[in-house]
């Protein structure tokens, strides 16, 4: 009794459970890292090849990638939000039913105990040296059995739910606890923006006229170019690279599987042998006992008799009777031991590696080639330049030039991966997509990337917003199309 009061008056004091999303966020950081350092030192090899020239755009390139990244942490965290407080709801939700479940179990459990003890309270021992009728006797001590196992799984259910509005309590703590960091993440972010963007808007008014003189050069567009096309042929190389090292551990793991499964079935031939081993030594060992019985009675009748008798098989054992068990014994039914087979031994499995950000594409080759004529436009704006047009003195453009508004959502052509998402000089901040079947689609001069490195996309997806970073003039999107590192007009392609 006093452990069923304890149980009812006391109450779920744990501590709130410190939030995990840090360590998400820093688990999913440590999975790019490696892709990030790669790119990294692509980068660095690229700019080891061109000249030490200056370039007034590279001044912006730290103001430029701040703005990227604080309006890509501030979708990231809205997103978080707004996943956050549906959970918040859900679980709001499920302790409302779970305090309902509890209180109405609690009422049940107190009116058991308050007829109990308007009952008496009789104890079995009373009740068999009462000197009682014995039908009565038996009749009270099978209504005690029933009352006790109904506390005892009324109690049972109790406990389970006390324990899951523990856990709600502590989840509700930690998703409110995600709300705050969430929230001062925000703070943090906005005002980061607002700093980096005035910083820009200095820049730009003292480099304007830098930057108007070396768009004009036709020097600095054919470096572009090259520039370009030096990293759409690196990235192909460590595309095709990781693809090669993923194949091979596919490889690796498919044969790790086929080892592991020829063991298992050898070691499942050798159990299934032994046992048909001991069956088979289990029945000629009682075959050896019955035998030995036969005998014996026949010696037995041969000493009786005189003379000896023929053989013959011994009766069948005979079950023992039923025992009726008395109503004291039948309230408890004797606990039999239950013997539990040996389990069969299992080969350890390999735990599973950490998942890593991968280039490789997101859709298989041959995919991206049967969608020429059907693709959407990356974002809705007026077309400024084509593809093959004529930049004065300089080469001819490899790409289209869409107007549009700062700020406009851009989005993925097709299914992909990201392989390249960080700012390079003469297009700003840039975003490429690998198609599989070496077919990328190129987006440059953004104002914000909101794909990282080795993330997968889907047709439509919004991926960066248009802008004019890298020094461009108007607010809008670079685009590009390429097949095996050659870049090709996205009209017969692309619907505009």
């Amino acid at each position: 009794m006093l452990c069923l009061a304890l149980l009812l008056c006391s109450g779920a004091a744990h501590g709130a459970k410190p939030t995990e999303r840090s360590k998400q966020k820093a688990a999913a950081e440590a999975q790019r890292a490696g892709l990030q350092q790669k790119l990294t030192a692509l980068k660095r090899d690229i700019s080891a090849t061109e000249s030490a020239k200056d370039d007034a755009a590279d001044t912006l390139a730290e103001s430029e990638e701040a703005i990227s990244n604080a309006n890509l942490s501030l979708r990231d965290l809205a997103q978080e939000q707004n996943d956050t407080g549906v959970k918040l709801t859900a679980l709001g939700r499920e302790r409302e039913q779970l305090t309902a479940t509890v209180n109405k179990q609690k009422g049940q459990l107190s009116e058991l105990l308050r007829e109990q003890y308007v009952a008496g309270n009789e104890d079995r021992i009373k009740l068999l040296l009462s000197g009682d009728n014995p039908n009565r006797i038996n009749r009270d001590l099978q209504l005690m059995a029933y009352v006790s196992q109904a506390q005892a799984r009324l109690l049972e259910s109790l406990r389970a739910n006390l324990a899951a509005v523990e856990k709600n309590q502590a989840e509700v703590q930690n998703a409110k606890d995600e709300l705050e960091e969430i929230a001062q993440e925000e703070r943090d972010q906005k005002a980061l923006l607002v700093q980096e963007k005035a910083r820009r808007a200095a820049l730009l008014a003292s480099l304007s006229q830098r930057l108007v003189a070396q768009r004009k050069e036709a020097g600095n567009v054919e470096r572009d170019e090259q520039r370009m096309g030096n990293l759409v042929d690196k990235l192909g190389k460590m595309i095709a690279e990781q693809a090669a090292a993923e194949a091979a551990e596919k490889k690796r793991q498919e044969l790790l599987a086929a080892q592991r499964a020829a063991a298992k079935a050898a070691a499942d031939a050798k159990a299934a042998e032994e046992k048909r081993q001991r069956l088979a030594a289990a029945r000629a060992k009682a075959e050896a006992r019955a035998q030995a019985e036969r005998e014996r009675i026949a010696r037995e009748q041969q000493n009786k008799s005189g003379k000896i008798k023929p053989q013959t098989p011994a009766p069948a054992p005979v079950p023992a009777p039923a025992v009726k068990l008395e109503p004291i014994d039948n309230d408890e039914p004797p606990q039999v031991a239950k013997v539990e087979p040996k389990p069969e031994p299992v080969p350890a499995k390999p735990e599973p590696a950490a998942p890593r950000a991968s280039l490789g594409p997101a859709a298989p080759d041959g995919a991206f080639a049967s969608l020429k004529g059907k693709l959407g436009a990356p974002l809705a704006g007026k077309v400024e330049v084509r593809f093959g047009s004529k930049r004065g003195d300089g080469p001819a453009w490899k790409g289209m030039f869409i107007r549009a508004g700062e700020g406009t959502d851009v989005h993925a052509i097709a299914a992909g991966r990201v392989v390249f998402s960080a700012w390079l000089r003469g297009f700003g901040n840039l975003i490429i997509v690998d198609h599989g079947g070496q077919y990328m689609s190129i987006y440059g001069n953004n104002q914000s990337l909101l794909k990282r490195v080795g993330d997968a996309v889907k047709a439509g997806d919004a991926i960066s917003t248009a802008g004019n970073s890298g020094g461009n003039e108007e607010s809008g999107l670079y685009f590009e199309l390429r097949y095996q590192g050659r870049a090709f007009d996205p009209a017969g392609w692309v619907k505009f």
